[in-house]
């Protein structure tokens, strides 16, 4: 899968289903600095994904700064063909300064044997 170079970073979609629902999310980060991952809030909410009362918040830290997120297990998280099943996502805001819908996280990149291949801007999967 090709994956898109905007402002030196990395981008990629991924699809992912809760309860049922599923939906495609563009511009997601590709990020290995990222040991989670994190969609914002806005662009999962179409399929229920939303704050409940009885969510635990986290403070979750990078170079972009803090966020509060809460936590939800999604059916699967799918980038290209690979579908990682009972997936734990964070959700959040993710404000910041420039157009981002999440960030694809080591977690995901490591459990779905993802390949990386810089020259050629392209994902593959290790079956």
């Amino acid at each position: 899968m090709k994956l898109a170079l905007k402002d030196s970073l990395l981008f990629t979609a991924v699809t992912v289903s809760y309860q049922g629902k599923s939906i495609e999310v563009q511009d997601i980060l590709v990020d290995t600095g990222s040991a989670t991952t994190v969609l914002a809030v806005d662009s999962v909410a179409a399929i229920g994904i939303s704050p409940l009362l009885e969510d635990t918040l986290y403070t979750i830290r990078g170079v972009g700064g803090a966020e509060v997120v809460f936590t939800r297990q999604v059916d699967y998280l799918q980038v290209d063909q690979q579908k990682v099943e009972n997936f734990e996502i964070e959700v959040g805001g993710m404000d910041y300064g420039f157009p981002i819908n999440g960030i694809l996280g080591l977690d995901f990149l490591l459990t779905a044997r993802a390949i990386i291949n810089l020259s050629q801007l392209q994902i593959s999967f290790d079956a």
